[in-house]
C-alpha cells in the first residue's frame, strides 16, 4: 500500500494565556497511514490525540496553541503553506473528519439535510437534484430512518447516536481518501458506541479510505484496526499490530493501559490503574516522560530520553527497558 499521510517530528506549542509560560503538547509525533489502512491512536486524555488530528487539518486553536516545527504530508503535498482557499478544497474533499461531540459539532440552526447539502455543494459539481438525491442516500446509508423527514429535521430534535450518523454522512459525503475519527462515541451509551464503530468502518470499507481512529478505549482497537499508535504526552512510544501489541507489550505505559480494562473474569475486583497522572505540557521533562509513574524506572530513564526502537518486526517501542528483552 502507498503512503497516504505521513507526519514527521511535530511539535506543537501551548502558551499560557495568563503567565505567557510556553509549554509543548506534540514533542516530536512521527505518524503514517497507508491508503486503505485503519490506525488507531490510543492514550489517556490530556497525551495529545486530539492536537494531532486538529494539526493535520490545521484546525489548532491559535492562540493559544502553534505548529513549532515539523511537516505535514497527505499524497507527498507538503501541508505547510496552503492558503485559505487550498484547505477549504482538502478538508470535506479529500479528508473528512467526524468530531467528540456530534451536537456541539452541527450547526444548531440548518437542518441536518442542508448541512450535508452544504458540504455536497462546495466540493462537487452536482445539480441541486442530485445533491437532494445524494443527502437522501448518504442519510439512508448511515442507517437513518425515514430519510426524507429527518433531511428537513434539526440537530436537537436527533439523538447523540442520530446526531453522529449525520455527522458520519458529511465527513464521507465527497468521498476523502482519509477519515480522522476523533474519540467518535464519547458520550454515547455502550449499545450505540458499537453500532456507530460498525458504522464507521462498514463505510471506510464500503468506499477503500484510510481512517486514523483517535480513542482511549483499547478495547474496540483489536477487532478494528490495522496498526495500533501508543501516544504519551506527545511522543509516540509503542506501535504496532494490536495481537502484538494486546499479546507482547513493550512499553510499562501499555502494559498500564491493557491491564486496567475490564475483565469478566476479575468481577468484584478492584481495577488497576496507572498511578500518577499524565505530566503538564508546562512541565520541563529531560528523560523519559513515563518515568515518573513507571515501575520499572532506572536513572538512565531520567537522564536522557529513549528512542524508538523495532523490538520485533513492525513493533515499535520507545524505552530502554521493554519487556521480553
Amino acid at each position: 500500500m502507498t503512503e497516504l499521510l505521513c507526519v514527521r517530528n511535530l511539535k506543537v506549542s501551548l502558551k499560557a494565556p495568563s503567565t505567557s509560560r510556553e509549554g509543548w503538547v506534540l514533542r516530536g509525533m512521527n505518524l503514517t497511514v497507508l491508503a486503505g489502512e485503519r490506525v488507531a491512536l490510543v492514550g489517556e486524555s490530556g497525551c495529545g490525540k486530539s492536537v494531532t488530528a486538529l494539526s493535520i487539518l490545521r484546525l489548532l486553536p491559535r492562540p493559544p496553541m502553534e505548529i513549532s516545527s515539523g511537516q505535514i504530508e497527505f499524497k507527498g503535498r507538503d501541508f505547510g503553506n496552503l492558503t485559505p482557499e487550498q484547505w477549504r478544497e482538502i478538508r470535506g474533499r479529500e479528508i473528512g473528519m467526524v468530531f467528540q461531540e456530534p451536537v456541539s459539532s452541527l450547526n444548531p440552526v440548518m437542518s441536518v439535510g442542508e448541512q450535508i447539502a452544504e458540504t455536497l455543494r462546495n466540493h462537487s459539481e452536482l445539480s441541486a437534484g442530485e445533491i437532494r438525491a445524494r443527502t437522501l442516500s448518504l442519510l439512508a446509508r448511515v442507517g437513518l430512518p425515514g430519510p426524507t423527514r429527518l433531511r428537513s429535521q434539526y440537530p436537537h430534535q436527533l439523538s447523540g447516536g442520530m446526531c453522529q450518523r449525520v455527522m458520519i454522512a458529511m465527513a464521507v459525503a465527497c468521498g476523502p481518501s482519509l477519515l480522522i475519527a476523533d474519540e467518535p462515541t464519547t458520550a454515547l451509551d455502550v449499545t450505540v458506541q458499537t453500532q456507530i464503530l460498525d458504522l464507521l468502518f462498514r463505510m471506510t470499507e464500503e468506499q477503500r479510505l484510510a481512517i486514523l481512529l483517535i480513542t482511549h478505549n483499547l478495547n474496540i482497537v483489536r477487532g478494528h484496526a490495522d496498526r495500533v499508535v501508543i501516544l504519551y504526552l506527545g511522543l509516540v512510544v509503542e506501535e504496532g499490530v494490536p495481537d502484538e501489541i494486546f499479546d507482547h507489550p513493550q512499553h510499562p505505559y501499555t502494559e498500564g493501559l491493557l491491564a486496567a480494562l475490564p475483565e469478566v473474569s476479575r468481577k468484584g475486583r478492584t481495577l488497576y490503574n496507572i498511578p500518577g497522572v499524565v505530566p503538564s505540557p508546562f512541565e520541563a521533562i529531560t528523560g523519559c516522560a513515563f518515568a515518573d509513574r513507571c515501575p520499572k524506572v532506572e536513572k538512565k530513564c531520567r537522564q536522557s530520553m529513549p528512542p524508538l526502537i523495532e523490538t520485533r518486526k513492525g513493533h515499535q517501542v520507545r524505552c530502554f527497558y521493554p519487556s521480553g528483552r
